[in-house]
């Protein structure tokens, strides 16, 4: 009697979008640290322990759970831990991933670029229309645009600004 190979793994539905417990904000969503010196806890509360030191204001970060004061957030490496409501920023920023990437003119692939942008590069976003591939930036005193799929900081179908 032959017995049939297992049906392949799929991989787990992503997680169903749901309300904050204690903003009633959408979960998850970005924000960005607040400070030069942001503590991620292994649980919420002071009592727990740090586990790594974050250096760098501005960097994007999104917020995947809340508990009273603390929000649990996943870096854009992916760690996930707790950190205090206070040291985070509602202003929308995000990170250059993967290879150099072009700060284009207009919202076009064959549009001049302004700069280049090397990978870990942090710059702020001004808007991302919905359904739009690409969204406005800004990076020191450069502004133009950048495609949504080449940054980390903003949801493939999320709208930012305006």
């Amino acid at each position: 009697m032959a017995i049939a190979p297992p049906a392949p793994a799929s991989p787990p539905p992503p997680p169903t979008p749901s309300l904050g417990s204690d903003t009633g904000r959408p979960l998850p969503r970005f924000a960005a640290l607040g400070s030069n010196q942001v503590n991620l806890r292994v649980g919420p509360d002071l009592r727990f322990r740090i586990d790594w030191t974050y250096q760098r204001k501005d960097l994007p970060v999104q917020i995947i759970e809340e508990h009273q004061v603390w929000r649990r957030i996943r870096d854009p490496e992916g760690t996930e831990g707790w950190v205090q409501r206070p040291l985070l920023t509602s202003r929308r920023t995000f990170l250059v991933q993967g290879e150099e990437r072009a700060l284009r003119r207009r919202p076009e692939e064959a549009a001049e670029p302004v700069a280049r942008l090397r990978p870990g590069v942090i710059g702020s976003l001004r808007r991302c229309e919905a359904g739009s591939a690409w969204c406005e930036a800004r990076v020191g005193d450069y502004s133009g645009w950048i495609k949504r799929a080449e940054i980390w900081g903003v949801a493939p179908d999320e709208v930012v600004g305006d």
